[in-house]
């Protein structure tokens, strides 16, 4: 008898998102499904954790393949406790982090709670995926997503044994009909940064607020590798990611400046 691949799930919107909904249903077509999601929107989380508070964790759905959780902790808190507390005599088969109302290319993947958590599941050598659809609209058509992420989580289910570890890719999703998505490309992440806004105003109260907005700005639109313009192109983007942040051309450049 062969034995279901355990997934574990989790993402940044809360296990009352859409996005969270679409992917549970995607992975109990693959294997058994255990799902820890925070308990409210945690986006912009990246890799937080919580340390000065106790956090709560309840059922809210049970299944014969199927198990989701409510945790009052971050993106990465839900990875943390599933390996650390969850799974200790488990061996996890995949990592699923989504689907994420939103696009998180570029520089979006330093900020995503929804990467933040499929970087620390790699980091348990279990290959991670985060899926994104580059919608933020509440009624979202996540068809498309759901199609490519099936055909994603099959190559890399299929391909596990001999692809090295850790291994973690970010794939972007474009904001139209399944039908018009032109394929799939292995991207590497557009160089770009956010040109924050903060909208000034008062409260009632007469006591000053502020609302972090503002716009992307992509610093090569034509660089036809890039995530960015796969998505533009209406292509799904897959880039595999990594921790190691070492700026290797400036420490040979630094080699000798610095004693």
């Amino acid at each position: 008898m062969t034995t279901k691949p355990l997934i574990f799930i989790t993402n940044d919107d809360s296990y009352l998102a859409k996005g969270f909904r679409h992917m549970v249903a995607l992975a109990s077509e693959f294997g058994r499904v255990v799902a820890i999601a925070p308990d409210r929107v945690q986006s912009g989380m990246s890799q937080a954790i919580t340390i000065n508070q106790p956090l709560f964790m309840r059922k809210v759905e049970e299944s014969a393949d199927v198990t989701i959780y409510a945790f009052s902790g971050t993106p990465v808190d839900c990875a943390k406790i599933a390996f650390d507390h969850i799974f200790v005599n488990e061996k996890v088969d995949l990592v699923l982090s989504g689907i994420n109302h939103g696009s998180n290319a570029a520089i979006n993947v330093m900020y995503s709670g929804t990467m933040g958590a499929a970087i620390e599941g790699s980091f348990y050598g279990v290959p991670s995926i985060g899926l994104s659809l580059d919608d933020h609209d509440a009624d979202a058509d996540f068809e498309g997503a759901v199609e490519y992420g099936r055909r994603i989580i099959s190559a890399v289910l299929a391909a596990a044994d001999r692809l090295p570890r850790p291994l973690c890719l970010n794939v972007n999703v474009p904001r139209c009909a399944a039908s018009d998505i032109q394929g799939i490309r292995l991207c590497r992440q557009t160089r770009g940064f956010w040109r924050e806004e903060f909208y000034h105003r008062e409260d009632p109260h007469g006591r000053d607020y502020f609302w972090l907005t503002g716009g992307f700005n992509n610093a090569e639109p034509e660089a036809e590798d890039s995530d960015e313009w796969a998505l533009a192109h209406r292509y799904v983007a897959v880039v595999p990611v990594q921790v190691d942040m070492t700026d290797y051309k400036m420490l040979r450049s630094l080699d000798g400046v610095i004693k």
